[in-house]
């Protein structure tokens, strides 16, 4: 058997390699695997098997990638920066390169993991815009069937190897960190903060030929502006103003591309009173010119 390739019983960890074009995906998967360490087992289970740099987990490691390793069964630390977490069902560990770290089962305990390791300059995008950081690197989301079919299917890819598994498993790392940052945000908000926004978009639809009103909005829900701002930007990733513009230029779109007005006629009935900021909003929003939007959806 491959040395870097384990699928005996209840563990399976594979290391992989990735060409040129792989890599011009800017992300690729680098290695993927599961294991039931059961109680009294050594952590890591089969240590021989793994590269060098990756057989110190227990003690304290540096790795060149990042990794998500997901807790499913049993308890466990994990410490990073300083900062030791107690690990769960349902915890999510996130490794980043160059960050020193250690994780394992309690010993009289185990647990069960899923883990995939990753690089790419997409994902220090991430970093760099704050989407994903080294001072967050633990979440509790608990157990979550979508985040074990996301995980079934890149150890399924990276298993078969079939042309283009890697931009295939990389696409589904992609949605495992989407899912893992949404779970965090609607747990850090009380149920009664979803229903709030909702109603804001509602009332935004219903207004959206007038020029919006925040304040009336807030009064309406019964909470502040700055309490709604917060809310409605925790739970879409923009505040209810700029909202309420993607919502008219999309209304836009529909109106320019049915053909029977003009920009200027369009921009007042959205509630512009001015057709060129109109014009030069569209233009940012679309990168279109409205007066060449229907030409160019219909060409």
């Amino acid at each position: 058997m491959d040395p870097k390739d384990s699928g005996r019983g209840s563990s399976f960890f594979r290391y992989l390699t990735y060409s040129d074009e792989d890599e011009n995906w800017q992300m690729v998967c680098t290695d993927s695997g599961y294991a039931e360490v059961q109680p009294y087992t050594l952590y890591p289970p089969e240590k021989d098997g793994h590269p060098r740099a990756f057989q110190y987990v227990a003690v304290g490691r540096t790795l060149n990638e990042y990794q998500i390793i997901y807790i499913t069964k049993g308890q466990g630390v994990f410490q990073t920066l300083g900062k030791r977490y107690r690990v769960v069902p349902g915890s999510v560990l996130l490794v980043f390169p160059g960050v020193k770290h250690f994780y394992k089962p309690v010993y009289e305990v185990g647990w069960t993991e899923h883990w995939v390791g990753f690089k790419g300059s997409y994902f220090d995008d991430l970093v760099k815009k704050g989407i994903l950081s080294p001072s967050h690197p633990f979440y509790e989301i608990g157990l979550q069937n979508n985040i074990m079919e996301t995980f079934s299917f890149i150890i399924d890819e990276v298993r078969g190897q079939k042309p283009l598994y890697q931009a295939r498993s990389a696409s589904r790392i992609l949605m495992l960190i989407a899912d893992i940052v949404a779970f965090e945000r609607r747990k850090s908000q009380p149920n009664q903060s979803e229903k709030l926004v909702e109603q804001a978009k509602c009332l935004m639809e219903e207004n959206i030929y007038n020029d919006i009103d925040l304040n009336s909005i807030a009064a309406h829900l019964g909470v502040s502006t700055s309490r709604l701002n917060e809310i409605f930007k925790t739970y879409t990733s923009m505040t209810p103003y700029q909202y309420y513009i993607h919502i008219k230029i999309h209304m836009a779109k529909i109106l320019l591309e049915e053909g029977d007005l003009s920009v200027k006629e369009v921009a007042f009935k959205l509630g512009f009173q001015d057709q060129y900021y109109f014009s030069r909003l569209f233009k940012s929003k679309t990168g279109i010119a409205p007066s060449q939007w229907k030409s160019f959806v219909y060409e």
